[in-house]
C-alpha cells in the first residue's frame, strides 16, 4: 500500500466515522425510536419522594433552591428534602439548618469524600420511594414531580430524568454555544428514550426508585452511569421533557473546559469499568447506543486530527484534498478568533460561538482521555461559578486515587 492510498484511507475513514458520529446515529436512534417506539404506561400516582441537594459551598444559592423545592406541587407530607454537604467550609450547613422548622433534613459528610459518596450517604437516609437529585443552583418549575412520578406506574422504569434548559443572561460565547448544543443532546435525549433507555440524565434533575438505587463508587459521574445501572437490573432511564428545570450556563471559556474535562475523565472511567454493557450480545441496542454517543463522540478529535494530517498530505497534488484542507483551518482559525476577541476585548460575536464552543468541547475530550490513561479520576467536586462576597475561594485538591476496583 503506497503512501497515498494509506492517506485517503485515513482520511475517508475519518469522514466516515465523524458523519455518522454527528449524522449517522441521529438518525438511526430516530429511525428505531419512531419504528419500535417502547412506550411508557404512564398513570397518576403519589409515591413519597426525598429530594436530595447535593451541595459544596453553595451559600449563594441554596436559600432559593431550599424555597423553591418547597414550593414545589406535591403533598407536602410525601415530600422529604435532604441537603447533602460535602464538608462544605462557607454557611451552607447553617442556611440548611434554618430550614429545619420546615421540614430540612442535613446530612454533612464527616470526610469530603464527593458527590457521588455524599448521595450515596442521603440515600441510605432517604424515606422515600423515589429519589429525585438536584443540584443547589437548579431551579425546578413547580409541576416537574407531577409531571415525572406517573412515569413509576410502569414497572420497568427505574428512572426519570427531567429538562434541563439552558440560560445565558449574561449572553457569552460560550453560553450560546452550550445552549446549541444542548439543544442537540435533547434531540437525542428525547429519541434514545423512546429507542431503548437514556444513557444518562441531567445531574440537576432525575428520580430513582429507591428500591432500584445502587450506590456508585466515589469516582463514578451519577448522572451518567445510573442509566447502565438501571439497564444492568433489566430496568431502563426514559426522558420527561415536560418536567423542566433551569439553570445558568458557564460565562467562561476556562471553567466549561474544566467542568466538561472532569466530566468526561468520570465518563471514561465508567465506560471502562462497565465496558461488556457495549456488548449486542448482553444489552442490545443500549450497546449501539452508548459506543456511538459516548464512545465515538469522545473520539472525534482524534477522528478531526486524522482527517486534518491526511488532508495535509494529500493537499499538494490535489485541489480538493487542499480545499478540505483550507476550510479545516479556517475553521479552526475562526473558533481562535472567537476566543481572543472575547478574553482579550470582551467582544462576543454569536457567529463564532459554536466553531468555538465546538473546539473547546474536543479539546476537552482529549485532556481527559490523557487524564483518565494516566490515572487520574476525579471524585471531589469545586464550584465552577463566581463566588458570593463572603466566601473566598477554595484550594483543595479536586483529583481523587485511582479506583479501588472495577465493575
Amino acid at each position: 500500500m503506497n503512501f497515498r492510498l494509506a492517506a485517503e484511507i485515513i482520511f475517508w475513514a475519518s469522514v466516515a466515522a465523524l458523519c455518522y458520529t454527528y449524522a449517522g446515529y441521529p438518525l438511526l436512534v430516530f429511525l428505531v425510536s419512531s419504528l419500535r417506539s417502547r412506550k411508557v404506561a404512564r398513570a397518576p400516582q403519589e409515591p413519597t419522594v426525598s429530594v436530595i441537594i447535593t451541595a459544596y459551598n453553595e451559600e449563594r444559592d441554596l436559600r432559593t433552591k431550599l424555597e423553591n423545592t418547597l414550593a414545589l406541587d406535591y403533598p407536602s407530607e410525601k415530600l422529604e428534602v435532604i441537603v447533602a454537604s460535602d464538608c462544605s467550609t462557607d454557611r451552607t450547613d447553617l442556611i440548611a439548618r434554618e430550614f429545619a422548622a420546615r421540614g430540612v433534613r442535613l446530612h454533612r459528610q464527616e470526610e469530603r469524600l464527593g458527590k457521588t459518596a455524599a448521595q450515596n450517604a442521603a440515600v441510605q437516609q432517604a424515606r422515600g420511594e423515589v429519589i429525585l437529585f438536584s443540584d443547589a443552583t437548579t431551579l425546578y418549575e413547580p409541576d416537574v414531580l407531577r409531571l415525572m412520578m406517573p412515569n413509576f406506574a410502569d414497572a420497568s422504569v427505574g428512572c426519570v430524568a427531567g429538562r434541563l434548559m439552558y440560560v445565558d443572561p449574561a449572553q457569552t460565547s460560550v453560553g450560546h454555544g452550550a445552549r446549541s448544543y444542548w439543544g442537540y443532546e435533547t434531540f437525542l435525549k428525547k429519541h434514545e428514550s423512546r429507542a431503548c433507555s437514556l444513557i444518562g440524565a441531567s445531574g440537576c434533575l432525575y428520580a430513582v426508585r429507591r428500591a432500584a438505587y445502587v450506590p456508585m463508587y466515589n469516582e463514578a459521574c451519577s448522572d451518567f452511569l445510573i442509566a447502565t445501572k438501571m439497564v444492568e437490573q433489566g430496568l431502563r432511564a426514559v426522558y420527561e421533557p415536560d418536567a423542566v428545570c433551569t439553570e445558568e450556563t458557564n460565562r467562561r471559556a476556562d471553567k466549561e473546559m474544566r467542568m466538561r474535562v472532569r466530566v468526561i475523565t468520570q465518563t471514561f472511567t465508567d465506560l471502562w469499568r462497565h465496558r461488556a454493557m457495549m456488548n449486542p450480545l448482553r444489552s442490545g441496542f443500549y450497546a449501539v447506543q452508548l459506543f456511538s454517543h459516548k464512545v465515538l463522540r469522545y473520539f472525534v478529535p482524534f477522528f478531526l486530527l486524522a482527517m486534518l494530517l491526511a488532508s495535509a498530505a494529500l493537499a499538494p497534488r490535489s485541489v480538493f484534498y487542499a480545499a478540505t484542507l483550507a476550510a479545516q483551518l479556517l475553521f479552526y482559525a475562526l473558533a481562535a478568533v472567537g476566543w481572543l476577541l472575547e478574553r482579550a476585548v470582551g467582544k462576543r460575536v454569536r457567529l463564532l460561538a459554536l466553531p468555538q464552543y465546538f473546539v473547546l468541547a474536543n479539546v476537552a475530550s482529549i485532556i481527559a482521555c490523557y487524564k483518565f490513561l494516566r490515572g487520574e479520576r476525579y471524585a471531589r467536586w469545586e464550584p465552577i461559578r463566581e463566588p458570593s462576597p463572603n466566601n473566598s475561594p477554595s484550594s483543595a485538591v479536586v483529583t481523587a486515587g485511582a479506583p479501588h476496583g472495577r465493575d
